[in-house]
């Protein structure tokens, strides 16, 4: 029986503002989680996977999310072919067609299932949050 492992990435800079600490200074989430052979990463935003610089506008902010998410994956093995499932967020409805734009780069072909809704996030200039799951390939 498989058991949950916690993915750490080093090279990861923290989201914009960092993550919600536990009272002893501990983040209260784990950037992924894998399970046998699938992974399930938390919610990613526009912040740059390296310099923690936030994305200017909806479409860098996209690109920072889905490099992140590459970078995680990349970790464990795995890449944006083997997305089973997509959750976005956007925080403006009218981001919308520039946001898939932006994605369309990146999941050119065999599209994960997706689903996006409009959220109110936690800091106002953050307009796109990315949530995957994807597998590790035999």
């Amino acid at each position: 029986m498989p058991k949950k492992e916690i993915i750490k990435v080093d090279k990861l800079k923290p989201l914009v503002g960092g993550t919600w600490r536990m009272a002893d200074g501990e983040p209260n989430l784990s950037t992924a989680t894998k399970f046998g052979n699938l992974v399930f990463l938390a919610g990613q935003t526009g912040t740059h996977p390296i310099t923690g610089e936030l994305g200017v506008g909806v479409r860098e902010q996209t690109q920072f999310t889905l490099e992140r998410i590459k970078m995680i994956l990349g970790s464990v093995g795995t890449s944006l072919d083997n997305v089973l499932s997509v959750t976005s967020y956007l925080t403006k409805r009218e981001d919308l067609a520039a946001y898939n734009e932006e994605y369309g780069k990146y999941f050119t072909k065999d599209k994960p299932a997706r689903a996006t809704v409009e959220v109110m996030l936690n800091r106002p200039e953050l307009l796109v949050e990315i949530m995957v799951t994807a597998c590790i390939p035999d």
